[in-house]
């Protein structure tokens, strides 16, 4: 008989470039009520994925995370939450918890930034363990805290806003697209 794990909900917080990799990118999750963060080395593709489903991007053609959402629905099959329930040598190791309504909620093994991209597209919570939050957490105080102070820089208006974003969509640039989503989003009071 396997023993319960204590788990937390988690948050997606930011995306970094990674200054010592090339090509590769650092997911922050948060956990608010302690304060903690989560360092989590994902791949560019995967960064791009994780911004466009936290910002609700719709593609012309579904990417992979939108695919397995897709699938789920054909079938009605629901995503219920996503757990990042171990680590081990350095690799993150998450689940995907789906049911088909009819008995025990299944648990699919994934990587974690796929199951990541796939909960924010179904809009489900993310859970992590208590130990992978004690073993890969960093106490930040300031997290909540956003120290940018943009009150000096002129502010593109709506229009010219919105008018980049159809440009950068259409030159696949998902990444810059996403921080201009999230921008009109703020604009419009979202």
């Amino acid at each position: 008989m396997s023993e319960k794990k204590h788990i937390l909900e988690i948050y997606p917080a930011d995306i970094l470039q990674s200054g010592s990799t090339s090509g590769s990118y650092i997911l922050v999750m948060y956990e608010p009520v302690s304060k903690i963060s989560i360092p989590i080395l994902i791949g560019e593709h995967e960064a791009q994925a994780i911004i466009l489903a936290k910002e609700n991007i719709a593609m012309r053609r579904p990417l992979t995370h939108q695919l397995l959402c897709n699938i789920c629905r054909e079938f009605s099959l629901e995503i219920i939450n996503v757990t990042i329930d171990k680590f081990n040598e350095g690799i993150f190791y998450t689940t995907i918890t789906i049911s088909d309504g009819t008995g025990e909620p299944r648990r699919i093994d994934s990587r974690t930034s796929d199951a990541i991209a796939i909960a924010l597209t179904w809009r489900v919570p993310i859970y992590i363990t208590t130990e992978v939050l004690a073993e890969t957490g960093i106490k930040n105080a300031d997290m909540d805290n956003d120290s940018t102070d943009d009150t000096d820089v002129e502010q593109p208006t709506l229009e010219e806003l919105e008018e980049q974003l159809q440009q950068l969509l259409e030159d696949e640039e998902y990444e810059k697209a996403a921080e201009i989503q999230a921008k009109i989003d703020e604009m419009k009071g979202k």
